[in-house]
């Protein structure tokens, strides 16, 4: 009760708002943490890409800049009678030369490929059109599927007609 008593003019110099604000606070003002999204995920996406970018591009920059300083364009001339030039050897830059060679097919293999293409697609169609021909025709006789041949493996027979020998000597006997 001593203490209390003690404290009875200090608490009388306070308001009654504040006497109540205290009660209900007895720290600082109202700060809140604010939860946010790391961006740690962020900046390691960055420098990942700067570097596999840097990777790529300091190389490629560097090449390009060779090539065409070092080899540069090429110049048109007079070509052979018996010269027939390379499907590469039509574009002018030296970095278009080096992906015709080595990277890109051949024109006339890629059209040949497309004709073998166009080929085997007929060869399927006609296959269809001939199969339903002949199922209308089935329809239209009344006919049904025949029997059809399998062709066998000589070998396997040859091995049981041999054995069928042997059975067939050892009966006998």
């Amino acid at each position: 009760m001593t203490l209390l008593s003690k404290l009875q003019p200090l608490l009388k110099s306070f308001t009654a708002a504040q006497i109540n604000a205290g009660a209900l606070r007895k720290m600082s003002e109202h700060r809140t943490m604010r939860i946010v999204a790391s961006n740690w995920q962020w900046t390691k996406f960055k420098d990942y890409f700067h570097f596999y970018f840097m990777l790529g591009t300091i190389p490629c920059v560097l090449g390009v800049i060779g090539f065409n300083v070092f080899v540069g364009p090429a110049k048109l001339a007079e070509i052979p009678e018996d010269y027939v030039p390379k499907h590469w050897e039509y574009y002018r830059n030296p970095i278009t030369r080096f992906l015709a060679r080595y990277v890109c097919t051949n024109p006339q293999q890629e059209y040949e490929k497309y004709l073998s293409y166009i080929f085997i697609e007929n060869e399927k169609a006609q296959i269809r059109k001939i199969e339903k021909d002949v199922i209308a025709k089935m329809e239209e006789r009344n006919d049904y599927q025949s029997y059809y041949y399998r062709p066998i493996a000589a070998n396997y027979y040859r091995i049981i007609r041999e054995a069928a020998d042997s059975i067939a000597e050892i009966v006998e006997k």
